[in-house]
């Protein structure tokens, strides 16, 4: 079987002035049968131009907070580091992938990024702006699920794992505010926060407040999320698969 190649946006440290990568992403990418690929942190417009043809999809990745001028907001002495180049390329490879309908998962800042970009605005800090009970930012190990979330019935997201919750691992500190327009929102925290949201009009555009990097080798939603994304990038081909 033909592996579809996944471009995979870095973490940055910038402490160390260096683009690095957790071991979960590449695995259960690989294990649901793509092909992941670290990307170069860059917005050079060329080499985001060939990445964004030679990629058959894109995952968005944990890391730095958000920049709140993507929803036009003023930064709050809680919001944590940005990183304004990785910003513009994710903005850059969204706005590509959009426009050549590829699949594109995003985890924990994917869903924030996806819905900043896309119009919808953030909480820039939890324990500020929204204070809870519900745990969003575990201590490890960080497989171990945390919290609950309720499936929305009808969704793609409920289709594909046919349960109405799950439990999930979580570890942010900011979240979703508003929802953006052309994102439908699929999965929501016991204290009422979004989860994970779809574009319905893609053929793959999805995004998970929690973490299937890490729970993947353990939870079976977790590796049927991966595999959902990997299939999308076959549809066409061999026909639509599921997890």
């Amino acid at each position: 079987m033909t592996r579809p190649m996944i471009g995979v946006v870095p973490l940055y440290d910038s402490a160390r002035e260096s683009d690095w990568m957790l071991p979960g992403y590449m695995d259960g990418l690989m294990e649901a049968g793509g092909l992941p690929v670290m990307l170069p942190l860059t917005e050079d417009v060329a080499v985001l131009e060939l990445l964004a043809e030679r990629c058959d999809g894109f995952l968005f990745t944990g890391g730095q907070d958000v920049s709140p001028a993507l929803y036009g907001a003023a930064a709050l002495p809680e919001c944590g580091e940005v990183c304004p180049t990785r910003d513009a390329m994710e903005m850059f490879l969204l706005k590509h992938a959009i426009a050549m309908d590829k699949p594109l998962l995003g985890i924990c800042r994917g869903i924030q990024f996806l819905n900043a970009a896309l119009g919808g605005t953030l909480y820039q800090d939890l324990p500020m702006q929204r204070p809870s009970p519900v745990e969003h930012h575990q201590s490890p190990p960080y497989d171990a699920p945390v919290h609950s979330v309720t499936l929305l019935p009808g969704t793609p997201l409920h289709d594909l794992l046919r349960c109405d919750t799950l439990r999930v691992n979580s570890y942010h500190h900011q979240a979703m505010r508003t929802l953006a327009p052309q994102l439908l929102e699929m999965a929501r925290s016991e204290d009422g926060l979004t989860e994970a949201v779809c574009c319905p009009e893609k053929r793959f555009l999805w995004a998970v407040q929690w973490h299937p990097e890490f729970s993947f080798r353990t939870d079976p939603a977790s590796r049927k999320i991966f595999r959902r994304f990997v299939a999308a990038m076959c549809e066409g081909t061999r026909g639509e698969l599921h997890g």
